[in-house]
């Protein structure tokens, strides 16, 4: 007999309802944000100094892809219900697009910033702040995959 076994915690209030895709898929970007975050702000406080100011424009920039992307439903973007503005869907496709570029362009630029200043710099540069500006950029575009493409919208009608 197990002695756990008779132990019953209470069920979780605001965690009930039918469809638990929503909350799970924005709670693990929520997650991956956080923990993007969470890494830049390690390597700055760890490494004050070795972490250029100009650098954390990287993970400004993915923010605002983040923001960018979750911005238009895929409904908009199929043109199901957008059709008023100055451009309909095609505004919001290109929208999308851009939030994307903006994306993709802060991790590239996170990735040349970890091998230009910090792999081929020599080995009297600790490599850390650049890992964790990497790191920050691909767990910001990984939660921002996730917010997007995680949820249903079906739920709101």
């Amino acid at each position: 007999m197990n002695c756990f076994e008779n132990v019953t915690l209470p069920s979780c209030v605001w965690f009930d309802g039918g469809d638990k895709r929503n909350t799970l898929a924005s709670m693990f970007a929520g997650i991956l944000f956080f923990a993007g975050w969470w890494f830049i702000i390690d390597a700055a406080s760890c490494y004050p100094g070795d972490l250029p100011n100009a650098a954390h424009v990287c993970g400004v920039m993915a923010t605002l892809s983040l923001v960018m992307v979750n911005s238009v439903s895929n409904a908009q973007v199929r043109g199901e219900t957008y059709t008023g503005g100055c451009m309909g869907p095609r505004g919001a496709r290109l929208w999308l697009f851009l939030g994307f570029v903006v994306g993709f362009a802060s991790l590239i630029a996170a990735c040349w910033i970890l091998f230009a200043n910090y792999v081929n710099a020599g080995s009297n540069k600790h490599t850390w702040p650049g890992v964790s500006l990497f790191m920050q950029n691909a767990f910001i575009f990984a939660g921002s995959l996730v917010f997007k493409f995680g949820r249903t919208e079906d739920v709101w009608g």
